[in-house]
């Protein structure tokens, strides 16, 4: 309370109104990362589609894009970023501790992690829930068909709770074999050292791509829980939490304007007093966030908007082939909507 009232006493002391006093106040977060040169984003271990290495450690995925679209925001260059990747174990206390500015590593937002761990979540940007998969040779068509299976999932995530909560509403038995990491647990399914491999539908699909027979598994219709998955960052900064949260609303807002990598020059030449506020011809909300008046052409230049993003890491022409779904925008039968940038 005294940081906010000190602020808008020098505000007022320099002629400024009350909202352009709060948005000078210093972000600790972005001037660490202008002075270091780099946004360091904590990612997973490896998920295809969201965020994984190749052999020259050249990082792709959905999750990965989203740390480039802050990097191009705030230097006019998404390579300005390095990625640490995180176990599901310790992504949360490497967050905390600031070994990394930004955690985009498909985690779901729930109420104790949002209080309790003193974390933020900045929107959603896959809505996700899970699932199981099994082998086609079990011929198993539905999850309440799983009584007495032996289930790998790994430790630490929401996955571990969900399925023992699955298991016991439905009367039916079963044997955890847990994991400490993703790539484990996938391991040891495809070892034959257990019939069942859960985890949000999203990492089913990515991770049935590392199987030696992919097309012997399927993955069951049952979707049983809510896997809000996104971007996290620390309680205590709210300018940086506003910068990667509508870093993120910007990706959607540009979809929503038909504003992408291919017409980018073309939409601002545009007359149409939304695509003007969005690209910075008009007004100028990147000061706010502390950012400059172009930093969503930056993002859809360098990166592009939600769409680009979503359909070349994980859409239907991909080896993971996921349609939009939920993840479609709220006028396309979606569930994606950003807030208005004015």
């Amino acid at each position: 309370m005294k940081r906010i009232v000190s602020t808008l006493a020098l505000g007022a002391a320099l002629g400024l109104g009350a909202s352009a006093a709060l948005a000078q106040a210093p972000s600790t977060t972005l001037r660490n990362i202008q002075n270091k040169g780099f946004v360091q984003c904590g990612v997973s271990q490896g998920l295809a589609g969201f965020s994984l290495p190749d052999s020259a450690g050249n990082w792709t995925g959905l999750d990965v894009d989203f740390c480039r679209a802050l990097a191009a925001a705030i230097f006019n260059d998404p390579t300005k970023v390095r990625f640490s990747p995180l176990s599901a174990k310790d992504r949360f206390t490497a967050l905390q501790s600031g070994e990394v500015d930004v955690l985009s590593r498909n985690s779901t937002w729930t109420i104790q992690r949002d209080t309790a761990l003193g974390l933020n979540f900045a929107g959603i940007n896959y809505y996700d829930g899970q699932g199981f998969m099994v082998r086609k040779s079990l011929n198993v068509k539905s999850a309440r068909e799983l009584s007495g299976a032996s289930i790998c999932v790994q430790t630490g995530t929401t996955t571990e709770l969900n399925v023992a909560d699955f298991f016991r509403t439905n009367n039916l038995k079963f044997e955890p074999v847990v994991f400490a990491t993703a790539d484990e647990t996938i391991k040891a399914y495809d070892a034959g050292r257990c019939d069942v491999f859960t985890t949000d539908a999203s990492g089913l699909y990515a991770e049935r791509v590392k199987l030696a027979k992919p097309d012997d598994h399927m993955v069951l219709p049952e979707i049983i829980s809510k896997e809000p998955l996104g971007p996290v960052v620390r309680h205590g900064d709210d300018q940086w939490f506003d910068i990667v949260k509508w870093t993120h609303y910007a990706m959607i807002t540009a979809e929503e304007l038909n504003i992408s990598k291919a017409n980018l020059d073309q939409m601002l030449q545009s007359t149409n007093p939304e695509i003007r506020r969005t690209l910075g011809t008009e007004g100028n909300f990147g000061e706010a966030l502390g950012l400059s008046r172009d930093w969503v052409v930056r993002i859809v230049r360098h990166v592009g908007n939600y769409a680009e993003v979503f359909d070349r890491n994980i859409g239907p022409s991909t080896r993971l082939g996921i349609s939009r779904g939920l993840n479609a925008l709220w006028n396309k039968g979606g569930l994606q909507y950003a807030p208005p940038i004015r």
